[in-house]
């Protein structure tokens, strides 16, 4: 998991069959020119890590860097409860102070922007923990 986690998108565990590894080479190839295969979606909504764009329903998005940051977080998390503390550990820096509100700042800012224009809310809020990125309420 750590393999894929810091930005790895396949991997073998050994001892594997060498028709196994051809047909995770088939698979590589597919790929549209080589590139890694890490364009996330929910629902209407896209990002793509590679070039930093966000679309829902078609429409891009502009967000700023943290925004992003967090948005990217979520949706690689997609369908699992993350906690503030989660989110803070691997968005901020050390210098950090933990306990204020500044994850609660930029989720209210990210569904201003991913989910108030439209019906299917994206980003909720799971009462006592966290947040969590995924379709329907």
């Amino acid at each position: 998991m750590q393999g894929l986690d810091s930005g790895g998108d396949d991997y073998l565990v050994k001892p594997f069959q060498f028709e196994e590894l051809l047909a995770h080479l088939r698979a590589m190839t597919r790929r549209k020119d080589g590139q890694r295969a890490n364009h996330y979606t929910c629902a209407d909504l896209e990002v793509d890590p590679a070039r930093h764009i966000v679309t829902r329903g078609g429409r891009e998005i502009q967000l700023a860097a943290k925004e992003y940051a967090l948005l990217e977080y979520l949706i690689r998390n997609k369908g699992i409860v993350v906690s503030r503390e989660q989110i803070e550990t691997n968005l901020w820096s050390y210098d950090y102070i933990a306990g204020s509100n500044v994850v609660d700042v930029y989720i209210r800012l990210l569904r201003k922007k991913i989910d108030e224009d439209w019906p299917e809310k994206l980003i909720h809020t799971v009462r006592g923990y966290g947040y969590v990125l995924k379709e329907g309420r």
